[in-house]
């Protein structure tokens, strides 16, 4: 068995776990992080890419909605590299509550959201694909935020700083003293092996998996999960962020997302985790609901459909869990008779800086360590391979070179084996698994229109030449990369998608001999 010790153990690899070692390493805390997947492989990254601006809160959920008004402006500033400041309107079509129409502004002067309104020549000038049937329409501060770029720089920062960084290592248990925790009892995924962390203080951030982390330790945290689900349209449709002004419901958001845009969401109650994919009803639902604002949707390829979990804090009601605040909540365990534990969950990305400077200071105050928060003023280092996971980085700086012996291995998103090279670098000094999958998360390469049909052959191939799959693991990674593909695919299976898909299925299965 392998023993470890730090001062801060962080279990939990998504944007609040690593904007927390980001924060911790940038006092001088030495600390650990462990996730039990892949860095950025659960909500983190199964979100819309939203960076709000509060607006979409201001009427139910005024903390909530003046907590990203303050966020999303550090982020602009602190973290640019990763947003695309693109502004959002907020409109309402014939039929929508004109009640809640005219209540809009003053509820934003409220929680000091700025607004706009804009004459409905003006709003369709900005965005063509609004419908004819608008009413209203408002300009607000919302932008897109690219949530890989995000998580990995912060990992890569944190890292830089003197950080660990250990995915696929689940937690097993812990052993407890007798007002606390001694230590944390761990498996590394991949090789089987045990592994023991003693730390001084332990935080969970493990997301919607905060309570069955808090179970392993004798407690208990109220949580519901609320699933939603979203899909991604072959092109760009918009410049902005486009929302439906009305009380929050189905399929209200529309974000660009680089070169696609992202439509969403759904908020579906869910028992278990293990059930988060999108359905075909919800995709109708979507579809149905968002082209009376926008349209266009009715008549669009969409490449794909995902679903994320939102973990909410608060007991189970017959309500609809949109009633339950976006706030986050941040649980010190010392009450409970666990001294050196803390929760941070709930929340939103647009706010999980500000979760992860409240957890830090909270942790240390515990370790009598009074350096300051500066992840509100202190730029997020950018760049590195975390570079590759932008939209339309690659095909630019792959055309500006011009190198005859750079080939590309992802078509769609032209991804050349240069990036892949230097995303594997990353990989490695994150600890993670080198597969496609990882490659995937870190990069374009899957998320175009042939969704792996074929930059997943030409990625195994070219990992196998490279000595990092071997010679037997190559199907065995493609399937595996297929079938996570595979839950977005079915949902959106018409038309040319399903077109793809059957030429896809010809491929893996008839000419590779793979049952998918």
């Amino acid at each position: 068995m392998t023993l470890l010790k730090t001062q801060v153990l962080i279990i939990g690899g998504g944007a609040t776990g690593a904007g927390l070692a980001r924060d911790l390493s940038l006092r001088g805390v030495p600390c650990l992080l462990v996730e039990r997947g892949d860095i950025a492989a659960g909500a983190s990254g199964a979100n819309h890419g939203l960076l709000h601006s509060g607006a979409r809160y201001v009427a139910k959920d005024p903390q909530a909605a003046m907590e990203c008004a303050v966020e999303g402006a550090i982020l602009k500033k602190v973290a640019a590299g990763c947003i695309e400041d693109t502004g959002g309107l907020f409109a309402a079509v014939a039929g929508d509550d004109e009640r809640y129409v005219a209540d809009f502004p003053s509820h934003c002067h409220t929680c000091g959201v700025a607004c706009e309104p804009l004459a409905l020549g003006e709003a369709r000038e900005m965005e063509p694909v609004l419908s004819e049937k608008l009413i209203a329409a408002f300009k607000v501060p919302d932008a897109a935020i690219d949530p890989f770029k995000l998580v990995f720089e912060n990992i890569d920062e944190a890292l830089s700083l003197g950080a660990d960084v250990r995915p696929h290592t689940r937690l097993t248990g812990f052993r407890r003293c007798r007002r606390g925790l001694e230590a944390a009892l761990l498996r590394d995924m991949q090789s089987g092996a045990a592994l023991t962390v003693e730390a001084a203080q332990f935080v969970n951030a493990a997301g919607a998996w905060a309570a069955e982390v808090a179970a392993l330790a004798g407690l208990e945290i109220p949580m519901l999960y609320s699933k939603g689900s979203l899909l991604v349209t072959e092109r760009r449709l918009a410049r902005r962020v486009i929302n439906r002004l009305r009380s929050s419901a189905d399929a209200d958001i529309l974000v660009p997302g680089g070169t696609v845009s992202l439509l969403g969401t759904t908020s579906v109650r869910l028992d278990r985790l293990e059930d988060c994919r999108p359905t075909i009803p919800e995709i109708d639902r979507i579809i149905d609901a968002a082209s009376k604002m926008v349209p266009v949707l009715a008549a669009t390829r969409f490449i794909r459909a995902y679903a994320g979990v939102r973990p909410l804090v608060g007991a189970k009601t017959p309500h609809d869990d949109r009633a339950v605040s976006r706030g986050f909540a941040l649980v010190d365990h010392a009450a409970e008779g666990c001294d050196n534990l803390v929760t941070i969950t709930g929340g939103k990305l647009t706010t999980y800086r500000k979760m992860a400077e409240k957890t830090a200071d909270l942790v240390c105050a515990k370790l009598g360590v009074a350096a300051a928060c500066r992840t509100a003023v202190q730029p997020l280092a950018s760049g590195g391979a975390s570079r590759w996971a932008a939209p339309g980085l690659a095909p630019r700086l792959w055309l500006k070179a011009q190198d005859p012996d750079d080939l590309l291995l992802c078509e769609c998103e032209m991804v050349p084996q240069s990036a892949v090279d230097e995303i594997v670098d990353a990989i490695r000094r994150q600890k993670a698994v080198v597969d496609i999958r990882a490659i995937g998360l870190r990069s374009r390469i899957g998320k175009g229109t042939c969704q792996g049909a074929f930059c997943a052959v030409r990625l195994a191939a070219y990992l196998c030449d490279r000595g990092l799959l071997g010679a037997g693991d190559g199907p065995a990674d493609i399937r595996a990369f297929l079938a996570s593909r595979w839950k977005g695919l079915r949902p959106v299976l018409w038309g040319r998608s399903l077109v793809q898909e059957e030429l896809q299925e010809a491929l893996h299965c008839g000419l590779f001999g793979l049952e998918l």
